[in-house]
């Protein structure tokens, strides 16, 4: 039983970290450019957005790995330099992190599709198996594989993940509300429909992230319940939905917004708490506030 599994039961509400992506756009990251390779050329920047996690309140931060897979990394030519970018990766936030926090190493999709014959179920499993043992090699304690549409690929990365390294597997799927209030993926996957087929697969605590604001991953959290009382969910909320204006991507959502519904989603059943697209170290600072003193 790792160490995560260990706190959740103690019954102890966990806190993530928030987002990454638009963290290092204010960093300076340029459209195109890849993310993962500031791991090599700006290694003080990554480590900052870690560090600044840990400062807030986190007692988990993720790596930036997302787009660290064969695929994606092919996409900008480092395809040869997947075990290096997501050791170093592992490696940067677990000197931020220390002894005393766990390091979650972030998975993506690889973008590629299963049901267009664009990819093969091997060449799925074999491209998230480098990822996984790279991010184990620098020190990762859990994989986190995040922002899934469907649910075969998610299978699969945690299958790879869980045969492969000794980590904790963590699975979310990015879901949106449809008219009728349910929940689906852009696959048309439901939150009870991911359940068991993650479960079974080898992932030891599921959730979502991404898609949403906190209020609608209480929904999610819930119809998770329905199916399974005791895997331990790990929910990162959006600041609420984007806005696109005058060429600018904000997001609504304040941390005052975020930290108001931390009471409501525990009680649903979420027992890891953290932030994705929008979320700053304020965000995680104030969930942070109410985790301590609920």
């Amino acid at each position: 039983m790792s160490k995560i599994i260990k706190e959740i039961q103690k019954g102890r509400v966990l806190v993530s970290d928030g987002a990454w992506g638009t963290f290092l756009q204010k960093k300076g990251l340029k459209p195109g450019e890849c993310p993962e390779a500031w791991n090599i050329t700006r290694p003080d920047d990554v480590f900052d957005i870690a560090q600044s996690y840990i400062k807030a309140g986190s007692d988990m931060i993720e790596t930036n790995s997302f787009g660290g897979n064969w695929f994606k990394l092919k996409g900008y030519g480092l395809e040869d330099q997947v075990f290096e970018l997501n050791r170093t990766a592992a490696e940067i936030s677990r000197k931020a992190a220390g002894s005393d926090h766990f390091v979650l190493g972030s998975v993506g999709p690889t973008g590629k599709l299963l049901m267009m014959d664009e990819v093969t179920e091997d060449e799925l499993y074999k491209a998230f198996k480098e990822q996984s043992i790279a991010l184990e090699a620098g020190g990762a304690d859990a994989i986190v594989i995040e922002t899934m549409t469907d649910l075969e690929e998610a299978r699969i990365a945690v299958q790879a993940a869980k045969e492969n390294t000794a980590c904790e597997v963590i699975c979310t799927m990015t879901f949106d509300k449809i008219l009728s209030g349910e929940y689906r993926t852009m696959m048309g996957i439901s939150p009870s429909e991911m359940t068991e087929t993650l479960i079974e697969a080898g992932a030891t605590i599921i959730g979502a992230n991404c898609g949403n604001g906190i209020a609608d991953m209480i929904g999610i959290v819930k119809e998770i319940r329905q199916v399974n009382e005791t895997i331990p969910i790990l929910i990162h909320a959006n600041a609420g939905m984007p806005h696109y204006c005058d060429g600018k991507t904000t997001f609504p959502e304040t941390p005052a917004d975020m930290a108001r519904r931390v009471k409501e989603i525990t009680e649903a059943g979420a027992n890891i708490i953290g932030g994705c697209c929008g979320t700053t170290p304020d965000h995680i600072c104030e969930v942070h506030h109410v985790v301590k003193n609920l």
